[in-house]
């Protein structure tokens, strides 16, 4: 009798999976939740604020460089839009690691896109939301979607144009083809300026009670390339770093070099030293064979140990033109020469050639180009 007893009583309900704050990625801790926390993108957030009073809303085509708030800015408007209740019934996200070839569009897009939205406005919450009477479709990176599914997602549109707007995130506009991108609001995200990032980064960094200066911020800038997202992730694995070790030791520039994969400044500047970048004034032209072969050891020392260092050949081949097109030492044609072997260097590399061989033949070309 236990056995029927214990049966028949109903199952208790699962347990709502919590994730733990404290292991949560920054990236996903810290994402905008309306659009009025969206950074640095001042235009698109008062157009798309104006949509939010007035809940009529285009087919909208988000594009520009990774990092830069896409979309984290469509998935808190449509948060502001219909609530936490009917998000999941009123969003569909499909990304890059998505199957979207022409199958997916025909079948699961559309049979989203063709089912009527049924909604209370009223959450659980108790906060009343605007949700308007249609769906939407997040396409992340569109531009990987295949032609074919691009171009059956243009009829999909146009059917359920009433009941469902679609929002296609890309980095290349230009692989959007020209029919789908008509049809739809076009909204630029540009780099995040310095100061955007830097008082967000501050903003992270108080909150997880993080001791850092201005110069780790700045560090966390300079390899991130107005990506935000990368530059709170290099924070966050600086932080495990740092904290790794009892007691704490304090985030340093070099440390967030090191974690990007950037060759460190002192590394960089040595080794330019090395091939005369920073001493024109003191080389030696004399070409006699004694200084040549002096110089040609010195060279090859240096470019082995800093390829046994483990850098990237490519990522020092970057930096070292940077530094070069803006040296105030050097004059023009000695830049141009130096652009050239940086230009066929990359070319060698891509195609596969052996890494420390092409940056001693940078080096020693660079050596003789300066002194020319």
């Amino acid at each position: 009798m236990s056995f029927f007893k214990n049966a028949s009583q109903a199952p208790k309900p699962a347990q709502k999976h919590v994730v733990d704050p404290a292991l949560q990625p920054w990236v996903e801790k810290y994402r905008p939740k309306t659009i009025d926390d969206v950074s640095a993108q001042e235009h698109t957030v008062a157009v798309l604020r104006k949509t939010l009073s007035s809940t009529n809303l285009p087919h909208m085509l988000f594009y520009g460089p990774p990092g830069t708030g896409k979309t984290s800015t469509i998935l808190a408007l449509a948060r502001q839009l219909f609530g936490p209740d009917n998000f999941k019934n009123r969003v569909l996200e499909l990304n890059a690691s998505d199957e979207r070839g022409i199958s997916i569009v025909r079948e699961k897009v559309k049979n989203f896109a063709r089912q009527t939205p049924r909604a209370q406005t009223v959450a659980s919450n108790g906060k009343e939301y605007p949700c308007p009477p249609y769906k939407i479709i997040i396409l992340d990176e569109a531009d990987s979607m295949t032609q074919d599914a691009q171009g059956a997602l243009r009829r999909i549109m146009e059917t359920y144009a009433k009941i469902t707007r679609f929002c296609l995130v890309c980095n290349y506009v230009t692989r959007i083809i020209e029919p789908l991108a008509s049809r739809c609001s076009k909204f630029r995200f540009t780099p995040l300026d310095n100061s955007s990032s830097s008082s967000r980064l501050f903003h992270i960094a108080s909150e997880e009670n993080i001791d850092v200066n201005s110069h780790v911020v700045d560090a966390l800038i300079d390899v991130s390339s107005g990506d935000l997202r990368r530059a709170i992730t290099y924070l966050q694995s600086a932080h495990r770093l740092s904290s790794s070790t009892d007691p704490p030791t304090p985030i340093l520039p070099r440390d967030i070099q090191e974690i990007a994969g950037v060759v460190p400044d002192a590394v960089l500047n040595e080794f330019l030293t090395t091939i005369g970048i920073d001493s024109l004034s003191s080389m030696n032209v004399d070409r006699g064979s004694n200084s040549s072969e002096s110089s040609f050891d010195s060279i090859r020392n240096k470019v082995r140990e800093v390829i046994r260092e483990g850098y990237s050949a490519s990522q020092i081949l970057s930096q070292m033109h940077d530094i070069v097109v803006v040296h105030p030492a050097l004059n023009a044609r000695q830049k141009s020469r130096c652009a050239m072997i940086f230009g066929e260097a990359d070319k060698a590399l891509t195609d596969g050639a052996d890494e420390e061989l092409w940056i001693l033949e940078v080096a020693l070309r660079v050596n003789k180009a300066i002194a020319l």
